[in-house]
Order: C-alpha cells, then structure tokens, then sequence
C-alpha cells in the first residue's frame, strides 16, 4: 500500500516509521527539511519538501496514486484543507485528519474525513488512570456520545450469561476475546474468567458498567482476530 502523510513530526514521523516496517510504501511531506531527521535511517520511504495544501506538492509527492492519505500538521485547519484537496482532487479513499479542536471533529466528518483527536483521547485516558478504572478506552464515536470500553471478566462474573450485562440503548457487549479467539457473542453465551470483553457503553451508563464489572483489571489490547 502508499502512504503519503502530511507532517514530520513527533506523531507523523512515527507513523512513517511503523508504516515503513510493515514494508508499506510511505511519502513524508513537510515544510522543514530538518523534520526528516526524525525519521532516522533506516527510514526506507520517501520525503518531498513542501506544504500539503499545495496542489502542486501533492501531485509530485505521488497523491494521485496514494492508498491512504494522513495529514498530521500542527493546525486544524491545515490539516483540514491538506485533507480535502486529497479527497476532492485526489479522490484518495482513505483520509485521516488529526484534529486538536473535539467540536470540529463531526462536521469534518460529515465531509467524508476520519479525524483523530488527541484532546479527547488523552483526556479519557487520565481519566481511566486517575480513577483507576475497569476498563481500558479503546475508540469514542460521534466525540463523546458513544464510547468503546473493554474489560476482563473476573472469577465473580464467571459463568454468567451476555445479556445479564447489557443494558437495552446503553450497554451493548459486541466482542469477547477468549485465549486467541475473538467472537461475536449471542445474549445467552457464557462468560469465563480471563474473557475479555469489548463493549459500546454510553456515556451515561459508563459509571453502571463500571460497577458490572467493579472487580475487573484494565486491558490495554484492542480486540483483533
């Protein structure tokens, strides 16, 4: 696969680095010739020199012929533009955007663009840390409304059936990782201790699923076949 990320920072050199040892075609574009150092050098990809909201600098950095799409500058709004030049005169499928700002978050993707957003990411994480929670934050949805949450069952909770668990509108379990299985379970399928289970709680019901399962330990893997 191609790659063309927007930004030689900490994140986007990062990013280019692990994309780069899965044997990914990977094109760095960054205004600052001095930001490729980041990429050290075994770096096997490419850099252009340039801003990525030029249209010019895009189509020389290969766009027309890229995969995925990610801009990781330091503004929103360069961000948003490098992203929407890709999508409209690229017509690049895949685009992720980083978006410090969570209220722009929707309407950006109302315009076909995923957006990460640090803020609220790492604002969730202290939050898991500082109150020591149950549960491990794996993806919010719609900035807040919906939350991905998962967590190990305990010896307590062993034996019990899924649908004693959700809660019709706020708790849904979707996954259950037993060993190196991951399954979609049904609302009678058993829980054993060790499970670990993947869940889309609202915020709402947060602090209820975190009394379901009060006894459990944090679990910072996201749930992959």
């Amino acid at each position: 696969m191609r790659y063309l990320i927007v930004g030689c920072g900490r994140v986007g050199a990062a990013l280019a680095k692990l994309l780069d040892a899965d044997n990914h075609e990977v094109i760095v574009v960054d205004e600052n010739p001095a930001a490729f150092k980041r990429l050290g050098t075994r770096f096997k990809g490419h850099v252009v020199v340039g801003t990525g909201i030029d249209y010019d600098v895009l189509k020389r950095s290969g766009a027309g012929r890229a995969d995925g799409f990610i801009a990781v500058t330091n503004g929103d709004n360069r961000n948003v533009m490098a992203a929407l030049i890709a999508q409209r005169m690229f017509k690049i499928k895949r685009i992720v955007a980083r978006i410090y700002d969570p209220p722009r978050g929707q309407m950006y993707r109302e315009l076909g663009i995923d957006t990460v957003c640090p803020t609220t990411i790492g604002a969730k994480l202290i939050r898991d840390v500082l109150t020591e929670a149950p549960w491990d934050t794996l993806q919010s949805f719609d900035y807040g409304q919906v939350t991905s949450l998962s967590a190990t069952v305990s010896a307590e909770n062993a034996g019990k059936r899924v649908a004693e668990f959700e809660r019709p509108g706020r708790i849904r379990i979707a996954a259950i990782r037993s060993g190196k299985r991951v399954r979609v379970p049904a609302n009678d399928t058993l829980l054993s201790e060790g499970d670990e289970i993947n869940a889309i709680v609202a915020p709402e019901a947060i602090s209820e699923f975190a009394t379901l399962f009060e006894t459990a330990e944090p679990v910072a893997t996201r749930m992959t076949a």
